[in-house]
């Protein structure tokens, strides 16, 4: 039965839409989240400004984040993509995960 839904293509078509669908809505809210943070840290300007700044700029990223998802070649490199955003996210938090964020 799972060998015959594996080799059917309207399963894999459905799969890949639902991969790319999570993609897009969980991996792409946590790449804004991450990006956003990254900003309001980098960016050289007030503090108030740069949280402001990325705000803003974050409705931007994740238009084109849910975009570049499907447009990806698959949905595994969908995800890598999004796995990208490790490092944002270590920019962006890691002084905050100790206490001694600025």
């Amino acid at each position: 039965m799972i060998r015959r839904l594996r080799d059917n293509p309207a399963w894999q078509a459905r799969l890949d839409i639902g991969l790319r669908v999570a993609a897009a809505t969980i991996g792409g809210y946590f790449f804004t989240y991450a990006c956003t943070a990254a900003m309001a840290r980098l960016l050289p300007l007030a503090r108030f400004d740069a949280v402001m700044v990325s705000s803003l700029l974050a409705f931007a990223v994740y238009t084109a984040v849910i975009v570049w998802v499907f447009a990806a070649a698959s949905a595994w490199r969908a995800w890598l993509g999004i796995a990208l955003a490790l490092p944002l996210a270590i920019i962006g938090f890691w002084p905050g995960l100790f206490g001694s964020g600025a």
